[in-house]
């Protein structure tokens, strides 16, 4: 399944950019990685809950997540330096774009009334992020094995200098962005 959008890419996207942002071959924009993240919020204080959540993310993206440890106490969110806060996984390569063939074909038509992704989530430096309120859209979720629902950052990382670019790139993968104007 990974192998067919990597060969996409190679086959129809990468040409197809080529021609639209005329410039030298190896500036032509490319997916770097893709992160999953998770703030654990109440869950930081039940470690039976976040092995929960970092099993579920582990699950859906095919690698192991790891717990992201608080660098410094914060008294206001009652954050103890040491204590886990989050839970991320960093997707390069094959797994990439296994992932994202999975999400785009499959997790977000699941999701009820979905229109799109919103398109005002680039950074202006050819970055994407937007956010999943749940995580049962996707296949490999057992609704069963889930504690507490819980949603999930997702960040998407290309090579592109604009937005312009990155948002073409990601069109030309299958990202379903919303119709109309930004």
């Amino acid at each position: 399944m990974a192998a067919r959008l990597l060969e996409r890419y190679n086959a129809e996207i990468k040409p197809t950019l080529e021609t639209e942002f005329p410039k030298n071959k190896m500036l032509t924009a490319k997916l770097d990685k893709v992160v999953i993240s998770v703030g654990a919020g109440e869950a930081m204080k039940d470690s039976k809950l976040m092995q929960n959540i970092q099993d579920t993310i582990s699950l859906i993206s095919g690698q192991r997540a790891v717990q992201v440890i608080a660098k410094k106490s914060v008294a206001g969110f009652k954050v103890r330096e040491g204590s886990p806060v989050g839970v991320k996984v960093t997707l390069r390569g094959e797994r990439m774009y296994e992932f994202l063939d999975k999400l785009c074909s499959i997790a977000l038509p699941r999701v009820k009334d979905f229109r799109g992704l919103n398109r005002n989530g680039f950074d202006g430096r050819g970055n994407f992020n937007f956010g999943l309120d749940e995580q049962l859209m996707f296949p490999e979720v057992v609704y069963d094995n889930i504690i507490k629902t819980h949603g999930m950052n997702i960040s998407i990382s290309t090579s592109a200098d604009n937005d312009q670019e990155a948002y073409r790139l990601l069109e030309l993968v299958g990202v379903p962005f919303t119709k109309g104007r930004a």
